[in-house]
């Protein structure tokens, strides 16, 4: 049964840093496509960033030059620095395996102004 379990969200202020991590269990980690999406309060789910097995990588345009999508395949764990945050990037975060179609069970960031 393949799972993911977010962590390292909390409350920072404007301009602040974060890293979140995304850790997989079971499923082949190396070979994942890993997607990070966020939710904000009344609002759609949106994307975020993504990593291919080979370390490509893609962000949507509101958080580019700010966060950095990275993997560990050693540790089976996918990470999301984000710097210069905003409070437009408050949201609750999730990570998800596309090649499983699983998703994590979120974790809150708030960013206050």
């Amino acid at each position: 049964q393949v799972r993911l379990v977010e962590s390292g969200g909390g409350l920072v202020q404007t301009g602040g840093s974060l890293r979140l991590s995304c850790v997989a269990s079971g499923g082949i980690f190396s070979r994942s496509t890993i997607t990070w999406y966020r939710q904000a309060p009344g609002k759609e789910r949106e994307f975020v960033a993504l990593i291919v097995s080979d370390g490509q990588t893609n962000y949507a345009d509101s958080v580019k030059g700010r966060f950095t999508i990275s993997r560990d395949n050693a540790q089976n764990t996918a990470y999301l620095q984000m710097d210069s945050l905003k409070p437009e990037d408050t949201a609750v975060y999730y990570c998800r395996n596309l090649n499983y179609n699983i998703w994590g069970q979120g974790t809150q960031v708030t960013v206050s102004s």
